[in-house]
């Protein structure tokens, strides 16, 4: 697979070269600008009513899920191996400072999560199913207009490619490293893993079949018992360890701080090449992790029973706060802190795997208990974020064929790559995954730059009591 890697890498460098790096960051800032902050603005309003109403019965129509449920389905898609994997990759490759970049990127990714919910609530339709759908492809054609449709049907090829890369092969390439890790620590003779690799890939591929037999709804019931299972069980084993190395706590945030402005002093180099690659991992990671940008999440949200668009967008300040504020941080943190305790190591500049995270766990709980958590989360993470993308591919197919006969194909095809990517080469499964990132981030972007405006006419009417369906 020489030939692809070289291919890919050339894609990659142009894709995540600075002008997209600016405009991921820009595109945010402006509409932070556009809307005054509203994730700083109106934060404690968007907990009080999506954390504080988490618990509040709804009900749901055919063809829907309820608000809960299609935030659960996003934030299964969000919460996956980018919030371990991806953020052992940033600090290994870009330092500690990488972190920082990553709350940047998640902070203003707040508020360009919000704009892309609200816009897809305010744009979605019910396709001949009866279903709800909508994403960057429908606020591209029913908000820019029809004249623009070649840019929706971009963002839905990258966007059902996309899904075979972020959302499957890394996924169920993560798994298998995961549970290889853990019967290491149990028998560090075993020399079985194609095999597990195999098991693991098949019993991955019928779970998806199950759950997508049932459609929307199926997978929102699904989802919102899984996520919230997952994160307070990874939630929990982060804090131990953070607790159990609390004395290196200082040091840990000295460092991210400090190597923030600084990389070259951990990471070797110049200090412009050094800088750029601190901020490229933050900012790609940060991207991976809570998808703020790449019009994926907002696919999941536009299936919600809710009618009001602000207040679903509340959901997505939410989402990118748990997912990369909370989730990544920990790992972040995690590991940061068994290593200024002397508990695990690594060599900068050298991509680290999950054996880092599993090692910081082990100095706390021993080392096998700490790989059993790694591989339990993990699996639990990717699979949720298997099953969310299974949803975005099949809607961007279903966009570009315009019929929902291509989604039972296309499900087809995913499995077959469920099956590939559990023996596929991680580092080939991350790099395509980068490149596709990138490439369907573009037509979304340019699509909330030029909606900008009906986002701030919305929250506008939303606070100013214009909206008949305005949060009490």
């Amino acid at each position: 697979m020489d030939w692809l890697a070289n291919i890919n890498d050339a894609i990659n460098g142009v894709v995540w070269g600075i002008p997209m790096l600016v405009l991921l960051v820009g595109a945010g800032l402006v509409l932070s600008i556009m809307t005054k902050f509203i994730q700083f603005r109106k934060f404690g309003y968007a907990m009080r009513n999506t954390l504080g109403k988490i618990f509040k019965g709804h009900t749901a129509g055919k063809g829907e899920v309820t608000p809960f449920q299609a935030v659960t389905t996003a934030l299964a898609a969000t919460v996956g191996t980018g919030n371990i994997s991806g953020v052992i990759a940033a600090v290994t490759l870009g330092g500690p400072g990488s972190i920082f970049w990553l709350w940047i990127t998640a902070l203003i990714g707040m508020c360009t999560k919000f704009s892309e919910v609200v816009l897809a609530i305010r744009f979605r339709e019910r396709n001949k199913d009866g279903d709800w759908v909508g994403g960057p492809m429908y606020y591209i054609k029913n908000g820019l207009g029809k004249k623009w449709n070649w840019l929706a049907i971009l963002f839905c090829i990258f966007g059902a490619l996309a899904a075979f890369g972020i959302g499957n092969a890394v996924q169920v390439n993560n798994i298998t490293d995961a549970v290889n890790s853990a019967i290491l620590a149990f028998s560090p003779s075993f020399g079985g893993a194609t095999v597990v690799n195999w098991v693991i890939g098949v019993i991955i591929a019928i779970i998806i079949g199950i759950t997508l037999i049932g459609g929307i709804k199926r997978l929102g019931s699904v989802t919102e018992k899984l996520v919230p299972f997952m994160s307070v069980i990874y939630i929990l084993a982060c804090l131990i360890v953070i607790i159990g190395h609390i004395g290196s706590i200082g040091k840990v945030f000295g460092s991210i701080f400090q190597y923030a402005f600084q990389p070259q002093a951990v990471i070797g180099g110049a200090a412009g090449a050094a800088i750029k690659m601190c901020i490229t991992w933050g900012v790609k990671r940060g991207v991976f992790s809570n998808e703020a940008g790449l019009g994926s999440a907002p696919i999941a949200h536009a299936a919600s029973s809710e009618t009001n668009p602000v207040k679903q967008g509340l959901y997505g300040i939410f989402e990118v706060f748990m997912d990369t504020i909370v989730i990544c941080s920990l790992t972040g943190l995690t590991i940061l802190s068994a290593f200024y305790s002397g508990g695990v190591s690594w060599e900068y500049g050298v991509k680290g795997g999950n054996s880092i995270i599993s090692g910081a766990f082990g100095t706390i709980m021993g080392n096998k208990l700490g790989a059993i958590i790694i591989a339990v989360a993990i699996s639990l993470f990717a699979l949720s974020t298997i099953l969310s993308w299974a949803l975005y591919g099949s809607r961007c197919c279903e966009y570009i064929f315009k019929t929902t006969k291509c989604i039972k194909p296309y499900y087809v095809i995913f499995i077959i790559i469920t099956l590939v990517g559990c023996q596929m080469g991680s580092g080939l499964a991350w790099d395509i995954a980068d490149t596709l990132n990138g490439l369907m981030a573009i037509p979304n972007l340019v699509a909330l730059l030029g909606l900008s405006g009906i986002v701030v006419k919305l929250v506008k009417d939303h606070f100013n009591n214009k909206s008949p369906e305005k949060l009490k």
